[in-house]
């Protein structure tokens, strides 16, 4: 495709044209390998690439193609995975000093999906070491770098998955969300980011921050990208515990519809923090926008209850943490980064009644939400209340208000990681600095087709989707 940018192609029309001919799987493969070659110094989004094997799997997904073995719209389509998916002779690290040499046997079934769906894998990206942070200032590999501004975060933890996607370093992309870790790099980095509903995807073979609360899913430049990536991963896996034996519909017909006959309850009251201006103008020209669109706003919906997650869920996610790094942390504490070891020695030292606590608020919560959702189909809200700060940076200015960086921006994310219900981050306008701002959809348990709907209805009657970092 002469005078084309590969890497500005979705995965569909990437999709589109190599069916028809007019792309080459090891054309569309050298073009990414040659543009992180270009950018990796600056964006630091990849901890292994996987140059080498990306072109064995292209010229097999070409060859498999050219003779009628095509196996849907992500075969022969680079991708790359956050470094805590399980890969076959592929490090796994975790983004860790501690698992810099772990070389797993086999794929986890969601890289193994997208592998029999004829992915091309180009490599493992940059995290929050153990996924136990928001900002991807990573200890041992470095900072993964904002592609809108490179002295900025990328959020975490899955920020370099935030970053190669922004980049355009990859066609689509896994994060990882037990705290917000899929939305809010997406929406740091204008991107979109969904987090299923916990167990509509396995985990199994991803290593684990909190087993109770972690869910996986996709990052990608559009949400009908997100929609095809989350049909080759989901689906019920019988050696997963958490796994749940759910109908899996069709992503891309259930986000046909358009937002018409569609209830939003758009969240308020005081849950909701200040936001400076321009983040205010566009989140609420967001929720209008939906409405114009043929959505019913019901304006404004109370759950005060969600003001209580975020503590609860530190508390589930560092007791669990700790309980998992239990004999590394005896072991070799110094082979951790200084503030993830802090926050799993803090969650060595909660007492029992602390998680009883959390665990019955988290009931508390999901019963509210779950009552609250019986008469929407949607609720919208505010993504984060700043955008990307730079790196390095622990405390914020929230509408005028100081606040630590934490609290920040996983203040509307953990609810519905405490809830397990599944949300999406869209982006919806920009700064007058140009860095991104994010709005997000939630939705009923295992409807992903009807936040993608709406969200795919709000996308494509807008064009902040369409803007790309000046790289």
């Amino acid at each position: 495709m002469p005078g084309t940018e590969l890497h500005l192609l979705s995965v569909a029309e990437a999709s589109g044209e190599i069916a028809a001919g007019r792309l080459s799987p090891v054309e569309l493969t050298q073009a990414y390998l040659e543009r992180i070659e270009a950018l990796e110094p600056r964006i630091n989004a990849y901890i292994t690439v996987t140059g080498d094997l990306a072109m064995e799997r292209a010229r097999q997904a070409e060859a498999e193609i050219a003779a009628g073995q095509s196996r849907g719209p992500l075969h022969g389509i680079p991708i790359a995975l956050k470094d805590l998916y399980n890969t076959a002779g592929i490090p796994t690290t975790g983004g860790s000093k501690i698992l810099a040499e772990n070389v797993p046997d086999e794929d986890c079934p969601a890289a193994a999906k997208l592998s029999d769906a004829g992915a091309v894998l180009l490599g493992k990206l940059n995290m929050h070491e153990f996924a136990f942070g928001i900002t991807n200032n990573n200890a041992h590999y470095g900072p993964a770098r904002n592609p809108w501004n490179t002295d900025c975060v990328t959020g975490g933890s899955s920020g370099g998955s935030g970053a190669a996607m922004a980049a355009g370093l990859c066609a689509a992309t896994l994060g990882s969300d037990t705290g917000g870790s899929i939305r809010i790099p997406a929406a740091f980095c204008g991107i979109v980011g969904l987090k299923p509903t916990y167990g509509r995807v396995s985990k199994r073979g991803v290593l684990p921050l909190s087993t109770s609360l972690d869910t996986v899913g996709p990052m990608t430049r559009s949400v009908a990208d997100a929609a095809v990536v989350l049909q080759a991963i989901a689906g019920y896996d019988a050696l997963d515990p958490n796994s749940v034996d759910a109908t899996v519909p069709s992503f891309l017909d259930a986000m046909a519809g358009g937002a018409g006959g569609l209830r939003i309850g758009v969240v308020r009251g005081d849950y909701r923090l200040p936001m400076d201006d321009e983040l205010e103008r566009a989140v609420e020209a967001a929720f209008a926008h939906l409405g114009s669109l043929g959505a019913t706003l019901v304006d404004p919906l109370e759950l005060p209850l969600l003001r209580e997650a975020l503590p609860h869920n530190f508390v589930i996610i560092s007791s669990e943490a700790a309980a998992f790094h239990r004999e590394w942390l005896d072991e070799r504490p110094g082979d951790y980064g200084e503030d993830v070891f802090g926050r799993l020695s803090g969650g060595r030292n909660n007492a029992a009644t602390d998680y009883i606590i959390a665990r019955e608020t988290q009931s508390r919560i999901c019963g509210q939400l779950a009552e609250a959702m019986a008469d929407f189909d949607a609720l919208a809200m505010p993504m984060l209340p700043l955008t990307a700060p730079p790196i390095g940076q622990d405390r914020v200015s929230v509408g005028g208000a100081e606040m630590d960086l934490r609290t920040a921006v996983t203040w509307y994310t953990q609810p519905f990681n405490l809830t397990g219900f599944p949300a999406i981050s869209v982006p919806c306008g920009f700064t007058s600095a140009g860095m991104p701002i994010g709005f997000q959809l939630v939705g009923k348990p295992f409807a992903e087709g009807t936040l993608l709907r709406l969200a795919h209805a709000y996308e494509q009657s807008t064009y902040w989707h369409t803007r790309t970092p000046a790289l």
